[in-house]
């Protein structure tokens, strides 16, 4: 049986992964602070920005649908955190926008997030 700490790296781990598979093409990318403070760089250029999952829930909330508007909302809502200046959000937000994901791609992804646990 696995240990409680081996199963969160395990998630982390594989929560990492799924960032960098839909971020990591971005332009203008940023740094993704994880629930166990693991901290994941995405995106061609890293702007000095910082978005926090507090708990896996909230990450597997976000990345369900990863869009700019799902992130506005999820800050607005206290669901995710965020640090870092707004002129510079926008570069990421619109690097957001690029991302066009397929019926497929979406299923994948949807599952790969369902199997992560703690």
């Amino acid at each position: 049986m696995q240990s409680t700490h081996v199963k969160s790296r395990s998630a982390v781990s594989g929560a990492a992964d799924i960032l960098r598979d839909v971020f990591g093409d971005m332009d203008h990318g940023l740094r993704f602070r994880m629930w166990d403070g693991t901290t994941i760089s995405v995106g061609r250029e890293v702007l000095p920005l910082e978005i926090t999952f507090p708990s896996l829930d909230s990450f597997k909330h976000i990345l369900l649908n990863p869009t700019a508007d799902a992130f506005a909302e999820a800050y607005c809502n206290s669901v995710i955190e965020f640090e870092g200046d707004l002129f510079e959000a926008m570069k990421v937000a619109d690097s957001f926008e690029n991302i066009e994901l397929t019926a497929m791609q979406k299923f994948k992804l949807a599952l790969r997030i369902w199997k992560l646990s703690e």
